[in-house]
C-alpha cells in the first residue's frame, strides 16, 4: 500500500509527539533528590558501597541522594519498596546477589520477582567475603580452626546477615565442603552481626571484607581467610580459604537496580554514570581497598547474569538444606 504525503507526514508526527515526553523527561533527569534503598542496616558492604555511588551520583546530578536503609526478610522489605516505586529513575536500589539471586529461592511468599520486577542498570562489581574469628577463639588459620570445629562439633557458633544471605551460605558451604558441624546464629544484617562476633557472642563470621578491614586491622576480629580463588589486593599477606580447603570458593556481587518500566535513557544515563564512576581514580581505589573488584556491565549483561545466578544458587540453597521462608 503507498502511503500519501500526508499520510507518511501525519504517522512520523504521532511518532514523534509520543516520543518526546519520555526525551523530555530524560533530559531532564534527575529533577528531584534521588532515594537510593538498602536492604540492611548501616555499617554493612551494601551500605558502604551505596554511600560511594551515591557520592558519585551527587556530584554528578547536584541532586542529594537519600540513603534509605530497609532491612528485612533477606533485602525482600526493600525490594518491595523499590517495586512498589514510581517508574522514573528517582529510587534507587544498591543490592547484592544475597537480595537479587539467593532470596527468590527461600521466601515463598516475595510477591515479587527479582527478574521480572526489577530493572538492572548496571554490576557495580565482586567482591570477597572475609572469614573471621573473635580474638579469644584459639585458632591462628584455617586449619586450627576446622580442627577445633572437629574436635569439639557443635562449640562454634558462626554469625550471619540473615537466613539465606551469602555470608551463611559461605558458612554453609565451608560446613559441608570441610565436613565440620558449627552453629548458625542470624542477624539482621552484616553490621549487628560484626558487632556481635566483635562482642565475643558468636565465635566465627564471614562477611565482606569491606565492612570487616578496620575491625582486623584494630584486633578486634582476627581475619583467617578469604573466599575468593585469588587473594585480595587490600591484604595479600591474607591466604584464601581454598588453599587449606581444596574446592572452596565463594564471591559476592553489588549492583544498581531500579523500578521496571524506568525509560531506557534514564536506565542508560544511570549506567553511564556507574560506568564513569568505576573510571574515577579516586574512587576505584576506594572499592578496591573495600576487597571489590570494579567491574560495570551494560542492563541486559547484568539480566542474563542474574538468571545465571538464580539457578546457580538454588542449586547451593538444595545443598545447604536451607528451609523455605
Amino acid at each position: 500500500m503507498k502511503l500519501s504525503i500526508k499520510t507518511y507526514s501525519y504517522a512520523v508526527f504521532v511518532t514523534v509527539a509520543a516520543w518526546l515526553p519520555t526525551l523530555a523527561h530524560a533530559q531532564h533527569y534527575p529533577s528531584r533528590p534521588l532515594r537510593m534503598i538498602i536492604g540492611f542496616p548501616p555499617g554493612g558492604p551494601t551500605d558502604l558501597i551505596a554511600r560511594l555511588v551515591g557520592q558519585h551520583l551527587f556530584e554528578t546530578f547536584a541532586q542529594p541522594v537519600v540513603i534509605d536503609n530497609r532491612p528485612g526478610a533477606g533485602g525482600a522489605v526493600a525490594g518491595m519498596l523499590m517495586v512498589k516505586a514510581a517508574p522514573d529513575g528517582h529510587t534507587l536500589f544498591i543490592a547484592s546477589n544475597g537480595e537479587i539471586a539467593i532470596s527468590p529461592n527461600l521466601y515463598k511468599k516475595m510477591t515479587y520477582d527479582t527478574v521480572r520486577d526489577i530493572a538492572p542498570v548496571s554490576r557495580i562489581g565482586g567482591a570477597q567475603l572475609v572469614l573471621l574469628v573473635h580474638p579469644s577463639v584459639p585458632a591462628q588459620s584455617v586449619n586450627e580452626l576446622l580442627a577445633l570445629a572437629r574436635a569439639k562439633p557443635g562449640t562454634i557458633n558462626f554469625a550471619s546477615s540473615g537466613i539465606g544471605s551469602t555470608a551463611q551460605l559461605a558458612s554453609e558451604l565451608l560446613k559441608f565442603t570441610a565436613g565440620v558441624d558449627m552453629v548458625h546464629v542470624p542477624y539482621k544484617g552484616a553490621g549487628p552481626a560484626l558487632t556481635e562476633t566483635m562482642g565475643g557472642q558468636v565465635q566465627m563470621l564471614i562477611t565482606g571484607f569491606s565492612a570487616a578491614q578496620t575491625h582486623i586491622r584494630s584486633g578486634k576480629l582476627r581475619a583467617l581467610g578469604v573466599t575468593g580463588v585469588s587473594r585480595v589486593k587490600a591484604m595479600p599477606d591474607l591466604p584464601t580459604i581454598g588453599e587449606s580447603v581444596p574446592g572452596y570458593q565463594m564471591m559476592s556481587w553489588y549492583g544498581l537496580f531500579t523500578t521496571v518500566g524506568t525509560s531506557a535513557q534514564i536506565i542508560n544515563r544511570l549506567h553511564g554514570e556507574v560506568a564513569a564512576m568505576l573510571k574515577r581514580p579516586e574512587l576505584n581505589d576506594k572499592f578496591v581497598g573495600l576487597g571489590m573488584e570494579p567491574e560495570g556491565s551494560t542492563p541486559q549483561a547484568f539480566a542474563a547474569q542474574i538468571k545465571e545466578e538464580k539457578t546457580k544458587w538454588a542449586k547451593i540453597i538444595q545443598l545447604a538444606r536451607l528451609p523455605l521462608q
